[in-house]
């Protein structure tokens, strides 16, 4: 990891929701990231004046880049110019990626359970991904609670590895607007002991969504017979914007 400031060039945007975006960075050294790690992006006003801001990795680029997946806040001071403004050519500046807590290690021969709420699939993603990037055969699958379709990050990326061989396992909770035959309403406790991996396979779990969520669902998983030694959990207000 480094926790020195240097300079990316941004070389591919795309939309994610109508509120977020994917931004792709290359940088002129190799950069190096482990699942569940974080970037912190800091601008600078013309007076002077420098913002920054913390953002999940949500992957890595080849051949020396990072990928990064931004929700804007609406009185936010980074996240609106980076999904809204930010554009190919332009450059950051960039410290990390850093984080040693909530990470993902593909050696690590335990089962897995994400569990995601809204943006905080953002650093889950990164775990699939690196999960799927070693064709790892350790047991993962990801619950996904988020407001509806539309508000759904990497959609068909996720289309696509519900497809593939093996499948990842995942389940959606949505709570404003749903498919047809698809119920809404909020994530519960029995809900998520329904989706879960059995608390008898002792899974390595992960929670990340707003504080609110994290805090409910991981007090859930404790009674429910989960070991808190293995849930590690990240709340938006840990790392600066919500990712």
């Amino acid at each position: 990891m480094s926790r020195t400031w240097r300079t990316a060039e941004v070389v591919a945007v795309r939309p994610e929701t109508a509120t977020a975006r994917t931004i792709g960075l290359q940088f002129p050294d190799p950069v190096t990231s482990i699942a569940g790690q974080h970037v912190d992006i800091r601008l600078t006003a013309p007076d002077g004046y420098t913002a920054v801001r913390s953002y999940s990795v949500a992957g890595t680029l080849p051949p020396d880049g990072l990928e990064l997946t931004v929700e804007e806040l609406p009185d936010g001071e980074v996240s609106p110019y980076l999904v809204r403004d930010l554009a190919v050519g332009d450059q950051l500046e960039m410290r990390g990626p850093v984080g040693g807590w909530f990470v993902w290690h593909p050696t690590d021969p335990s089962p897995v359970q994400l569990i995601a709420g809204g943006s905080g699939v953002v650093p889950l993603m990164a775990m699939v991904r690196s999960h799927r990037a070693v064709e790892s055969t350790v047991p993962m699958q990801l619950l996904y609670s988020v407001r509806g379709p539309a508000s759904v990050y990497f959609r068909e990326e996720l289309e696509k590895l519900q497809a593939s061989r093996p499948p990842l396992v995942v389940d959606y909770v949505y709570t404003r607007s749903a498919p047809a035959g698809t119920p809404t309403g909020r994530l519960t406790a029995e809900t998520l002991a329904a989706r879960m991996l059995p608390a008898s396979l002792d899974p390595a779990v992960f929670v990340c969504g707003a504080t609110a969520f994290v805090e409910s669902v991981a007090a859930w998983l404790v009674e429910a017979g989960y070991s808190p030694d293995r849930i590690k959990t990240e709340r938006y207000g840990g790392i600066g914007e919500p990712s």
